[in-house]
């Protein structure tokens, strides 16, 4: 694991389905956070708004990590966009239920799940 506890991958849209995927690695706190923060940036940056976050390798998201996928998700969602979860393990998929974030953001158990989504209506709430 990286000194600041962290990894974080961007895979650029694909030109088949325009989707990001965001690869995260390891923990997501305060200190963390800001390599989430600039991966997402970037991806807007690009005007690329159909993301998928992989949280397969994620063992912990903070209140700031949190923080990052909600206040980010209105504006992704007004520029046509989404921005879906993958892979949750069972102790942040928790903490996921806990905060009743499920009538935010989108989770599904895969990365390809999670690509599928974004051909199909989920019915689900917008900021």
């Amino acid at each position: 694991m990286p000194v600041h506890g962290i990894v974080v991958n961007v895979i650029a849209a694909s030109a088949k389905d325009g989707i990001s995927v965001v690869k995260v690695n390891g923990y997501l706190d305060t200190t963390t956070a800001t390599e989430l923060e600039e991966a997402l940036f970037g991806l807007l940056k690009k005007e690329s708004y159909r993301i998928v976050v992989d949280l397969s390798d994620t063992t912990y998201i903070s209140s700031a990590g949190w923080g990052i996928f909600i206040g980010e998700i209105k504006e992704i969602r007004n520029r046509g966009g989404d921005l879906k979860l993958a892979g949750m393990n069972g102790d942040v998929f928790e903490v996921f239920q806990l905060l009743e974030f499920q009538s935010i953001l989108n989770a599904h158990d895969t990365t390809e799940e999670a690509r599928l989504a974004f051909t199909t209506v989920t019915g689900k709430k917008s900021l």
